[in-house]
């Protein structure tokens, strides 16, 4: 059978997304027996108020018994260019890269603060 996926996504744009997600760091900020905050910190973005982190990530650790252990995620990146919708893929690439690090995939429900690039998604095991 033939392959008919087509890749659409231009060299730039993969380059882009390399690039960032090679230099992208973390620092925490803070942290209680139940939450984290992250402060995200790009290459080529930064909060364009303070010229620090685009973003931040906040981790809530829901322990309902011992059976059930829910983990929120939300990340709000602050630099307006991520914002515009054509930059989709770049927010959801880094965005998957963070809860990769930061969570390591445990049953995760994600939410992304981007302007038009803002979503929900869940990640289970």
């Amino acid at each position: 059978m033939e392959n008919n996926i087509i890749d659409v996504m231009d060299e730039q744009l993969k380059q882009l997304i390399d690039e960032e997600i090679k230099g992208m760091t973390f620092t925490k900020n803070f942290r209680s027996p139940t939450a984290e905050e992250w402060y995200i910190f790009l290459p080529h973005y930064k909060d364009p108020l303070t010229g620090g982190a685009a973003g931040k990530t906040i981790i809530h650790y829901n322990l309902y018994d011992t059976k059930h252990i829910f983990i929120n995620t939300t990340i709000i990146f602050d630099n307006p260019v991520l914002h515009k919708g054509e930059h989709h893929r770049l927010v959801y690439a880094i965005s998957d890269e963070i809860v990769n690090r930061l969570v390591g995939y445990a049953d995760t429900l994600l939410s992304v603060h981007a302007g038009e690039n803002s979503y929900n998604a869940e990640y289970k095991q």
